[in-house]
């Protein structure tokens, strides 16, 4: 009986830290996202972890969505030290460690790819960046697959998360459309210019306007997209 107790109490003091961990990382994105005035959809909470959603617009600063995605990882680590320092509990290092180390993996919708994703549109366009962060998703869980143990647990976590990349695969034109629709109802003031040898519109990026060549002059971008899009705002 003594033996029973200790395990189920053993198991609910490892749920407890999880869940403070996964608490205090989530709360770190939500404070930023208040700071910056992102609205935000929803936090989802899943076995495994958790996934606070924004509901914002796809052209916002970069350095507001870096804010935002670092901040997360940033709390953990400081609750971590802090707990660990008035505890000297290892297993709170152990939990905090594996949660982090996982999300931090280049898999969408981790903190890992949202990273990497932010480090992409600073060099390629928009659409690109998207795609790249797909394909390095299936070839990073790939590798996770081939090089770890088969457990329930992981099984479970690579299902939920091949679920949310076959749905961005399906989403890839409808936000690409959006990233565009954006840029042409709403006026933003990027600071920087990019010019477009072309009228290739699969060529922006985040945080720049563009000029676009129509083979005599270079045209502004909203005059690029009023060539895509009628005034209902339909592609």
């Amino acid at each position: 009986m003594a033996a029973l107790i200790s395990v189920i109490t053993g198991h609910f003091k490892g749920f407890i830290l999880f869940s403070l961990i996964i608490i205090v990382h989530e709360l770190g994105h939500i404070l930023m996202g208040i700071l910056f005035k992102w609205k935000i959809d929803k936090v989802i909470i899943l076995p495994f972890g958790a996934l606070t959603v924004f509901n914002e617009d796809l052209n916002r600063k970069i350095s507001e969505e870096a804010w935002i995605v670092i901040m997360g990882p940033i709390f953990q680590i400081v609750f971590t030290f802090l707990l660990y320092k008035f505890t000297n509990a290892s297993d709170v290092l152990y939990y905090s460690a594996s949660i982090l180390c996982f999300n931090l993996l280049p898999i969408f919708p981790l903190d890992g790819s949202k990273i990497l994703n932010l480090i992409l549109n600073k060099i390629v366009s928009f659409k690109r960046s998207h795609v790249l962060i797909i394909v390095i998703s299936f070839v990073v869980i790939g590798v996770l697959v081939l090089e770890s143990d088969f457990n329930l647990l992981l099984c479970l976590i690579i299902i939920f998360l091949l679920m949310r990349i076959f749905s961005e695969i399906k989403n890839h034109e409808s936000l690409f459309n959006r990233f565009l629709l954006e840029r042409y109802l709403k006026n933003y003031h990027f600071k920087k210019t990019r010019k477009v040898n072309s009228l290739d519109v699969t060529k922006m990026k985040r945080d720049y306007r563009h000029l676009f060549f129509d083979g005599f002059k270079y045209i502004s971008e909203r005059e690029r997209l009023k060539k895509r899009f009628d005034f209902k705002g339909k592609v």
